[in-house]
Protein backbone atom coordinates (compact mmCIF):
# COMPACT_ATOMS: atom_id res chain seq x y z
CA UNK A 1 0.00 0.00 0.00
CA UNK A 2 1.06 3.55 -0.89
CA UNK A 3 0.06 6.26 1.34
CA UNK A 4 0.05 9.96 -0.80
CA UNK A 5 -0.39 12.38 2.13
CA UNK A 6 0.59 15.59 -0.71
CA UNK A 7 0.53 16.33 -4.14
CA UNK A 8 4.18 17.20 -4.00
CA UNK A 9 5.14 13.38 -2.23
CA UNK A 10 2.66 12.21 -5.03
CA UNK A 11 4.33 14.06 -8.46
CA UNK A 12 6.46 10.64 -9.27
CA UNK A 13 3.44 8.44 -9.35
CA UNK A 14 0.92 11.03 -10.96
CA UNK A 15 3.18 11.30 -13.93
CA UNK A 16 3.89 7.47 -14.19
CA UNK A 17 -0.15 7.10 -14.25
CA UNK A 18 -0.15 10.31 -17.04
CA UNK A 19 0.36 7.53 -19.89
CA UNK A 20 -2.34 5.85 -21.52
CA UNK A 21 0.32 3.38 -22.44
CA UNK A 22 1.47 2.91 -18.84
CA UNK A 23 -2.31 2.75 -17.55
CA UNK A 24 -3.02 -0.46 -19.94
CA UNK A 25 0.32 -2.22 -19.29
CA UNK A 26 -1.16 -1.87 -15.23
CA UNK A 27 -4.13 -3.65 -16.74
CA UNK A 28 -2.68 -5.92 -18.09
CA UNK A 29 -0.71 -7.55 -14.94
CA UNK A 30 -3.87 -6.74 -12.80
CA UNK A 31 -5.27 -9.76 -15.01
CA UNK A 32 -2.71 -11.74 -15.38
CA UNK A 33 -0.70 -11.72 -12.75
CA UNK A 34 2.72 -11.66 -14.16
CA UNK A 35 3.77 -11.25 -17.97
CA UNK A 36 7.23 -11.31 -19.74
CA UNK A 37 8.73 -8.34 -21.39
CA UNK A 38 8.00 -10.12 -24.94
CA UNK A 39 4.46 -10.70 -24.11
CA UNK A 40 3.84 -7.29 -22.99
CA UNK A 41 5.11 -5.75 -25.96
CA UNK A 42 3.58 -8.00 -28.29
CA UNK A 43 -0.03 -7.48 -26.70
CA UNK A 44 0.78 -3.71 -27.01
CA UNK A 45 1.75 -3.87 -30.18
CA UNK A 46 4.89 -1.82 -28.95
CA UNK A 47 9.01 -2.32 -29.52
CA UNK A 48 10.54 -4.02 -26.69
CA UNK A 49 12.50 -0.45 -26.48
CA UNK A 50 9.37 1.69 -26.31
CA UNK A 51 8.57 -0.59 -22.95
CA UNK A 52 11.52 -0.55 -21.34
CA UNK A 53 10.99 3.26 -20.66
CA UNK A 54 7.59 2.69 -19.94
CA UNK A 55 8.57 -0.20 -17.17
CA UNK A 56 10.88 2.14 -15.79
CA UNK A 57 8.56 4.57 -14.84
CA UNK A 58 6.24 2.48 -13.21
CA UNK A 59 9.33 0.21 -11.62
CA UNK A 60 10.33 3.62 -9.85
CA UNK A 61 7.52 4.82 -8.38
CA UNK A 62 6.92 0.99 -7.03
CA UNK A 63 4.08 0.38 -8.83
CA UNK A 64 5.45 -2.57 -10.84
CA UNK A 65 8.35 -4.93 -9.77
CA UNK A 66 10.78 -6.94 -12.64
CA UNK A 67 12.72 -10.34 -12.21
CA UNK A 68 14.72 -12.12 -14.79
CA UNK A 69 13.96 -15.78 -14.96
CA UNK A 70 15.52 -18.28 -17.05
CA UNK A 71 14.00 -19.47 -20.96
CA UNK A 72 15.05 -21.38 -23.85
CA UNK A 73 17.06 -18.48 -25.42
CA UNK A 74 18.13 -17.01 -22.36
CA UNK A 75 16.90 -14.58 -19.64
CA UNK A 76 13.74 -12.87 -19.89
CA UNK A 77 12.55 -9.96 -17.58
CA UNK A 78 9.18 -10.91 -16.14
CA UNK A 79 6.78 -7.87 -14.99
CA UNK A 80 4.27 -7.90 -11.88
CA UNK A 81 1.90 -5.71 -10.00
CA UNK A 82 3.80 -4.43 -6.54
CA UNK A 83 1.46 -2.50 -5.07
CA UNK A 84 -1.73 -3.75 -3.79
CA UNK A 85 -3.40 -0.46 -3.48
CA UNK A 86 -2.81 3.60 -3.30
CA UNK A 87 -4.17 6.21 -0.98
CA UNK A 88 -4.21 9.30 -1.40
CA UNK A 89 -4.96 11.56 1.55
CA UNK A 90 -4.46 15.41 1.14
CA UNK A 91 -6.13 15.99 4.62
CA UNK A 92 -3.59 17.57 6.62
CA UNK A 93 -3.08 15.34 9.26
CA UNK A 94 -2.90 16.09 12.99
CA UNK A 95 0.50 17.02 13.87
CA UNK A 96 2.18 14.70 16.78
CA UNK A 97 5.10 16.18 18.09
CA UNK A 98 6.19 13.68 20.09
CA UNK A 99 6.55 9.99 19.16
CA UNK A 100 8.28 6.59 20.41
CA UNK A 101 9.41 4.41 18.19
CA UNK A 102 9.41 0.60 18.63
CA UNK A 103 9.31 -2.70 16.62
CA UNK A 104 8.08 -6.57 17.90
CA UNK A 105 10.14 -9.48 15.83
CA UNK A 106 7.07 -11.50 14.72
CA UNK A 107 7.61 -14.10 16.93
CA UNK A 108 7.59 -12.22 20.43
CA UNK A 109 4.07 -12.89 20.95
CA UNK A 110 3.20 -12.73 24.45
CA UNK A 111 -0.20 -15.17 24.42
CA UNK A 112 -1.57 -17.32 21.56
CA UNK A 113 -3.82 -19.72 20.74
CA UNK A 114 -4.52 -21.04 17.41
CA UNK A 115 -5.19 -23.65 15.56
CA UNK A 116 -3.48 -25.65 12.15
CA UNK A 117 -2.82 -25.11 9.69
CA UNK A 118 0.09 -23.33 11.37
CA UNK A 119 3.48 -22.81 11.67
CA UNK A 120 7.05 -20.60 12.30
CA UNK A 121 10.06 -19.98 10.91
CA UNK A 122 13.19 -18.04 11.37
CA UNK A 123 14.83 -16.26 8.07
CA UNK A 124 17.14 -19.63 7.95
CA UNK A 125 15.09 -22.78 8.81
CA UNK A 126 11.52 -23.80 9.74
CA UNK A 127 10.66 -24.24 13.99
CA UNK A 128 10.34 -27.37 15.14
CA UNK A 129 7.49 -29.22 12.93
CA UNK A 130 4.26 -27.11 10.44
CA UNK A 131 0.88 -28.06 12.10
CA UNK A 132 1.90 -28.53 15.66
CA UNK A 133 0.72 -26.11 17.31
CA UNK A 134 3.24 -27.38 20.67
CA UNK A 135 5.99 -25.02 18.71
CA UNK A 136 4.20 -21.92 18.97
CA UNK A 137 6.14 -22.76 22.74
CA UNK A 138 9.67 -23.27 21.73
CA UNK A 139 12.16 -21.40 22.85
CA UNK A 140 13.21 -20.60 19.22
CA UNK A 141 9.88 -19.06 18.24
CA UNK A 142 11.67 -15.90 19.32
CA UNK A 143 13.28 -15.58 16.40
CA UNK A 144 10.50 -16.65 14.10
CA UNK A 145 10.16 -14.09 10.81
CA UNK A 146 6.99 -15.29 9.77
CA UNK A 147 4.30 -17.34 11.47
CA UNK A 148 0.57 -18.53 10.07
CA UNK A 149 -2.56 -20.51 11.54
CA UNK A 150 -5.96 -20.59 10.60
CA UNK A 151 -7.90 -19.57 13.50
CA UNK A 152 -6.97 -18.27 16.57
CA UNK A 153 -5.27 -15.28 17.92
CA UNK A 154 -1.66 -14.04 19.15
CA UNK A 155 -0.99 -11.19 21.16
CA UNK A 156 1.86 -9.05 21.68
CA UNK A 157 3.18 -6.77 24.43
CA UNK A 158 4.16 -2.99 23.03
CA UNK A 159 6.80 -1.33 24.69
CA UNK A 160 5.43 1.55 26.79
CA UNK A 161 8.52 3.85 27.40
CA UNK A 162 7.18 7.26 26.52
CA UNK A 163 8.27 10.17 29.70
CA UNK A 164 6.52 10.25 32.89
CA UNK A 165 3.75 12.56 33.09
CA UNK A 166 2.29 11.63 29.43
CA UNK A 167 -0.89 10.06 27.57
CA UNK A 168 -0.96 8.43 24.95
CA UNK A 169 -2.63 10.35 21.98
CA UNK A 170 -1.76 8.00 19.21
CA UNK A 171 -1.28 4.63 18.23
CA UNK A 172 0.06 3.24 14.57
CA UNK A 173 0.80 -0.38 14.11
CA UNK A 174 2.25 -0.94 10.62
CA UNK A 175 2.76 -4.96 9.63
CA UNK A 176 2.45 -6.83 6.14
CA UNK A 177 -0.34 -9.10 6.47
CA UNK A 178 -2.50 -12.26 4.41
CA UNK A 179 -4.76 -14.94 5.15
CA UNK A 180 -3.51 -18.67 5.40
CA UNK A 181 -4.85 -21.33 2.81
CA UNK A 182 -3.67 -24.69 1.86
CA UNK A 183 -0.25 -24.19 -0.46
CA UNK A 184 -1.54 -20.64 -1.35
CA UNK A 185 -4.70 -19.19 -3.05
CA UNK A 186 -5.09 -15.52 -4.19
CA UNK A 187 -8.21 -15.61 -3.82
CA UNK A 188 -8.67 -16.72 0.24
CA UNK A 189 -10.38 -13.85 1.86
CA UNK A 190 -10.30 -14.36 5.83
CA UNK A 191 -11.63 -11.90 8.50
CA UNK A 192 -8.80 -10.30 10.76
CA UNK A 193 -9.82 -8.98 14.15
CA UNK A 194 -7.92 -6.71 15.83
CA UNK A 195 -8.23 -6.20 19.76
CA UNK A 196 -6.64 -3.67 22.06
CA UNK A 197 -5.83 -4.61 25.89
CA UNK A 198 -9.39 -6.92 25.29
CA UNK A 199 -11.26 -4.28 22.93
CA UNK A 200 -12.63 -5.26 19.36
CA UNK A 201 -10.53 -1.74 17.70
CA UNK A 202 -11.91 -3.49 14.32
CA UNK A 203 -11.54 -5.37 11.31
CA UNK A 204 -9.81 -6.30 7.83
CA UNK A 205 -10.37 -8.66 5.32
CA UNK A 206 -7.24 -10.24 3.82
CA UNK A 207 -7.69 -11.27 -0.38
CA UNK A 208 -6.18 -13.87 -0.04
CA UNK A 209 -2.99 -16.26 0.85
CA UNK A 210 -0.45 -14.78 -1.82
CA UNK A 211 1.79 -17.39 -3.69
CA UNK A 212 1.78 -16.09 -7.41
CA UNK A 213 5.55 -14.75 -7.58
CA UNK A 214 8.10 -15.05 -5.06
CA UNK A 215 8.61 -12.35 -2.06
CA UNK A 216 11.33 -9.89 -2.76
CA UNK A 217 12.94 -11.12 0.55
CA UNK A 218 11.30 -14.33 1.03
CA UNK A 219 14.48 -16.79 1.67
CA UNK A 220 15.72 -19.38 -1.21
CA UNK A 221 15.15 -21.99 0.68
CA UNK A 222 11.38 -21.23 1.38
CA UNK A 223 9.00 -23.85 -0.66
CA UNK A 224 7.72 -22.67 -3.38
CA UNK A 225 4.16 -24.05 -2.99
CA UNK A 226 3.96 -21.93 0.93
CA UNK A 227 3.15 -18.12 1.42
CA UNK A 228 5.42 -15.68 -0.71
CA UNK A 229 4.12 -12.59 0.84
CA UNK A 230 1.69 -10.01 2.11
CA UNK A 231 -0.16 -6.95 1.89
CA UNK A 232 1.30 -3.49 4.12
CA UNK A 233 -0.91 -2.62 6.33
CA UNK A 234 -1.49 0.41 8.71
CA UNK A 235 -3.38 0.61 11.58
CA UNK A 236 -4.35 3.73 13.37
CA UNK A 237 -6.11 4.60 16.83
CA UNK A 238 -6.67 8.48 17.28
CA UNK A 239 -8.50 10.51 18.98
CA UNK A 240 -11.72 9.99 15.63
CA UNK A 241 -11.40 6.69 15.62
CA UNK A 242 -9.86 3.41 14.34
CA UNK A 243 -8.72 2.95 10.49
CA UNK A 244 -6.80 0.69 8.43
CA UNK A 245 -4.54 2.36 5.68
CA UNK A 246 -6.52 5.78 6.21
CA UNK A 247 -9.91 4.25 6.18
CA UNK A 248 -12.20 4.71 9.13
CA UNK A 249 -13.49 0.86 10.71
CA UNK A 250 -14.24 1.51 13.81
CA UNK A 251 -15.19 4.73 16.13
CA UNK A 252 -13.23 3.10 19.00
CA UNK A 253 -11.46 6.35 20.03
CA UNK A 254 -7.54 6.48 21.92
CA UNK A 255 -9.16 8.25 24.89
CA UNK A 256 -11.53 5.15 25.85
CA UNK A 257 -8.09 3.35 26.76
CA UNK A 258 -7.05 6.15 29.10
CA UNK A 259 -3.91 5.67 28.39
CA UNK A 260 -0.58 6.51 30.63
CA UNK A 261 3.33 5.96 30.89
CA UNK A 262 2.13 3.27 33.24
CA UNK A 263 -0.22 1.23 31.31
CA UNK A 264 0.67 -1.80 29.50
CA UNK A 265 -0.81 -2.01 26.07
CA UNK A 266 -1.39 -5.47 24.25
CA UNK A 267 -2.33 -5.86 20.69
CA UNK A 268 -4.19 -8.98 19.08
CA UNK A 269 -4.57 -10.09 16.10
CA UNK A 270 -7.26 -13.02 15.54
CA UNK A 271 -9.09 -14.65 13.21
CA UNK A 272 -12.55 -15.80 14.87
CA UNK A 273 -14.43 -19.05 14.92
CA UNK A 274 -17.67 -17.88 13.48
CA UNK A 275 -15.75 -14.83 11.18
CA UNK A 276 -18.11 -15.11 8.18
CA UNK A 277 -14.48 -15.54 6.42
CA UNK A 278 -12.21 -17.67 8.41
CA UNK A 279 -9.29 -18.07 6.26
CA UNK A 280 -6.19 -17.92 8.55
CA UNK A 281 -3.54 -15.33 8.82
CA UNK A 282 -0.15 -14.80 7.61
CA UNK A 283 2.39 -12.55 9.52
CA UNK A 284 5.23 -11.44 7.64
CA UNK A 285 8.50 -10.03 9.46
CA UNK A 286 11.55 -8.47 7.77
CA UNK A 287 13.33 -11.54 6.37
CA UNK A 288 9.90 -12.60 4.40
CA UNK A 289 7.38 -10.93 2.47
CA UNK A 290 7.93 -8.11 0.12
CA UNK A 291 8.14 -5.39 3.21
CA UNK A 292 11.68 -5.02 5.30
CA UNK A 293 10.23 -4.37 8.53
CA UNK A 294 8.94 -6.47 11.33
CA UNK A 295 5.32 -5.27 13.47
CA UNK A 296 6.37 -1.26 13.73
CA UNK A 297 4.49 0.76 16.05
CA UNK A 298 4.59 4.30 16.71
CA UNK A 299 3.00 6.30 20.39
CA UNK A 300 2.38 9.50 20.07
CA UNK A 301 1.87 11.44 23.21
CA UNK A 302 1.18 14.81 24.85
CA UNK A 303 1.50 16.04 28.33
CA UNK A 304 -1.02 14.88 30.67
CA UNK A 305 -2.33 17.97 33.92
CA UNK A 306 -2.67 15.58 36.26
CA UNK A 307 -1.55 11.97 37.32
CA UNK A 308 -3.56 10.01 39.13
Amino acid sequence: MLHITSLNEGLELFKALGSDVRIEILNILLENDNMSMNELASRLNITNGALTSHIKKLENCGLITTSSESAVHGNQKICSIHLDKILIDLEKPAEIENVYHTELKVGHYTNYQICPTCGLASADALIGEVDDPRYFEHPDRYNADILWFTRGYVEYAIPNFIPASKKITQITISAELSSEAPGTNNDWPSDISFYLNDIHIGDWTSPGDFGDVKGLLTPDWWYASWNQYGLLKQLVINQKGTYIDGLKISDVKIDDFHLNCRSSIRFRLAVEDDARHVGGLTIFGKSFGNYSQDIKVSLGYAPVEEMK
